[in-house]
């Protein structure tokens, strides 16, 4: 049985660059799990050892091919329990990110596997990020930052990251949601200003920063 402590150490590496192609640092990884330098250090030489990750000295952390699927499987686990919570049980999606990550260590993957049934093997989690389908293959949609879109541009919210619960309530009370048109109106000194089915409103850097869109069809 894989520890729960090398689980979350995999899960937060493949995180890191799923939405981006910066290499995790032993440092960065410290301040995603909330850990000290040392400590993350001593398991990274743990997980190098079982195979799960390459590291060198002062050099970025990566996923082995074994590591990956570990990770893969986690993900999976921790996605479709986010919407599970949403859509069976009314969790805010600010609400659910805490409760999967108990919830992925503990369920069996028979319960898993029907919940998966019970959903309609949805593609992705509320945040929009792809869930990994058993076999370990991946959607991911063609999408960048909006904080990245030209003036004027007119773009659809494909994935809002999770990592600020804050975040996702000001989105929430601003009526922005998955799948949403944004029209990029102006820049503004404090952000960006946008069109929406609600209105316009601006949109801070930090918003910005965790708000990924793809062009409007």
């Amino acid at each position: 049985m894989v520890a729960t402590a090398v689980e979350d150490y995999v899960k937060v590496i493949y995180a890191h660059t799923e939405w981006q192609h910066e290499k995790i640092s032993t440092g960065t990884l410290a301040a995603r799990l909330g850990l000290a330098a040392s400590t993350v250090t001593e398991m990274v030489g743990k997980l190098v050892a079982q195979g799960l990750v390459e590291h060198q000295k002062y050099g970025a952390v990566e996923l082995t091919a074994a590591g990956e699927t570990l990770a893969l499987r986690m993900v999976r686990r921790h996605r479709l329990i986010e919407a599970w919570l949403v859509r069976q049980y009314g969790y805010g999606w600010d609400e659910v990110h805490d409760e999967a990550e108990v919830l992925e260590h503990s369920l069996s993957d028979r319960l898993l596997d029907a919940i998966d049934a019970q959903l309609g093997h949805p593609a992705r989690d509320p945040h929009g990020d792809p869930i990994p389908r058993a076999d370990g293959t991946v959607e991911r949609p063609d999408a960048a930052l909006l904080a990245d879109a030209a003036d004027g541009a007119r773009v659809v919210v494909a994935r809002i990251s999770d990592r600020d619960p804050a975040v996702l309530r000001h989105l929430d009370a601003e009526g922005i949601a998955l799948d949403d048109e944004l029209e990029l109106v102006e820049r503004t000194a404090s952000g960006v200003r946008v069109r929406h089915r609600g209105g316009e409103t601006e949109l801070a850097p930090e918003t910005l920063a965790s708000v990924w869109v793809r062009p409007r069809s």
